[in-house]
């Protein structure tokens, strides 16, 4: 769907009747809390945060949970390493509510969700206070009935529709009464609501789901064409739906206003039981490099340097809209991380920084990757990395489900390879003399 029928089609629903979020008395958009999904960041909102700010939203009004151990436990009562349970996440939502509701002198907040961001929304709503603190919600490529119903195998599991966790969170009232709340989905292209198992290592077995399974039973649904799981809450597309339903009318406009000198800040975070972690990496240090656009050559000295403290975070740095950066990280258990991104264009406290392992390639060369934390590649997007189609994407398999690919540079001299998809180009810079440091090509859309 085009964004023109989709701005028609959304007006359309905002004015059908009270079930539909609206915006706070007198027009007011009330503070918004976002919630990630998991294995996620707070960093997943940046550029919808951005979009909201575009409109006229202060950020000061903006809010997103960082779930310290943002993946779910397999189990929802064993405890693991780097792990949360739904009582964990809910409470984040809580904390991070409090806090907006401290901060705005507000009574309430509205919330949007991502994926298991969904159900740790409707957890808070619906057992750990947060009914009376909420005005609505919007609920993007959920997961409430599971990416699996299976009632014999797994029933600890926060993602099978036949377990305790969501068995009890859709017992009705799904939605408390009074919380108007609208969902986005994609039509067939979410990963995780597919009928076949493919994406969950059980390519011959079928889920118990379908491409509905986002959808909630008393609140309307817009569906994205095309949106895979990720976009469902990141593309300009789930932005027109999202601010339509909390402010009761489509967005002004989709590009994102610059400002002159923006404010870059965020937390520096890594892996731990092989999973990502919300936590700081406390004593890592940080290098920023302004970098040419075209090649990722440095273009002189550090225009940023500091090392962290307890709280893993960095900055603000004073940048410049219209450059281009390489951070360097270096944090003890980890190898030097040189990470490219495309310029800021707005002032964020959301520009996290998280280290990786390395990828594991078998050729000979430097390791250039490049990572779409805010979507996934799809065989038919036009994603190039070193002047190819990046690699790792099934040639029959129209879903997208991937969001990585690396490629092995050979060679002795420093050499530019260049990462883009559907226009956003990054070029990053080999560097042969350091072969253990890893190298990142980040999109921003």
């Amino acid at each position: 769907m085009g964004l023109a029928a989709l701005t028609t089609a959304l007006c359309g629903i905002v004015a059908g009747g009270p079930t539909v979020a609206a915006a706070a008395p007198g027009g007011a958009v009330p503070p918004i809390v976002f919630v990630h999904g998991d294995s996620d960041s707070a960093a997943f909102w940046m550029p919808v945060l951005w979009r909201f700010e575009s409109n006229g939203v202060p950020a000061e009004r903006l809010f997103a949970v960082d779930i310290d151990h943002p993946a779910a436990r397999l189990d929802d009562q064993v405890a693991q390493e780097n792990r949360s349970s739904s009582e964990d996440a809910a409470r984040a939502v809580a904390a991070t509510v409090d806090r907006a509701l401290a901060e705005t002198g507000a009574d309430k907040i509205a919330i949007v969700g991502h994926s298991r961001g969904c159900q740790s929304a409707r957890n808070y709503v619906k057992n750990f206070g947060g009914a009376a603190r909420t005005a609505s919600m919007v609920l993007a490529g959920c997961v409430h009935h599971g990416v699996y119903v299976n009632p014999e195998e797994r029933t600890g599991s926060e993602y099978n529709g036949a377990g305790a966790f969501l068995t009890a969170l859709n017992t009705p009232p799904a939605i408390p009464e009074g919380i108007p709340t609208t969902i986005l989905r994609s039509d067939r292209f979410d990963l995780y609501a597919q009928p076949n198992g493919r994406f969950l290592g059980l390519p011959e077995q079928e889920t118990g789901v379908s491409y509905d399974a986002p959808e909630l039973d008393g609140a309307p649904t817009v569906v994205l064409d095309g949106a895979d799981h990720r976009e469902t809450a990141s593309s300009p597309e789930a932005f027109i739906a999202m601010y339509t339903a909390l402010t009761g009318k489509p967005p002004a406009r989709l590009d994102i206003t610059p400002e002159e000198r923006p404010q870059i800040g965020g937390e520096i975070s890594g892996f731990a039981n092989g999973a990502p972690t919300n936590r700081p990496l406390a004593g890592a240090t940080l290098d920023i490099f302004a970098v040419d656009a075209r090649t990722g050559e440095r273009l002189g000295d550090a225009v940023f340097s500091q090392t962290v403290g307890e709280d893993g975070r960095y900055g603000p740095f004073r940048a410049a809209p219209d450059a281009a950066y390489e951070f360097v990280i270096a944090a003890k258990g980890y190898p030097l991380t040189r990470i490219y991104r495309a310029p800021f264009p707005r002032s964020t406290t959301l520009a996290h920084l998280r280290l990786y392992p390395a990828p594991d390639l078998s050729a000979p060369g430097e390791i250039v990757g490049m990572m779409r934390p805010r979507g996934y590649f799809g065989i038919d997007d036009n994603a190039t990395l070193d002047a190819l189609p990046i690699a790792g994407r099934p040639e029959n398999e129209p879903v997208p489900s991937v969001w990585r690919a690396a490629v092995a540079i050979p060679g002795d001299t420093p050499q530019t390879v260049t990462g883009g998809f559907d226009g956003e180009v990054i070029a990053a810079r080999t560097s042969p003399d350091d072969p253990n440091d890893v190298v990142w090509i980040e999109l921003t859309d």
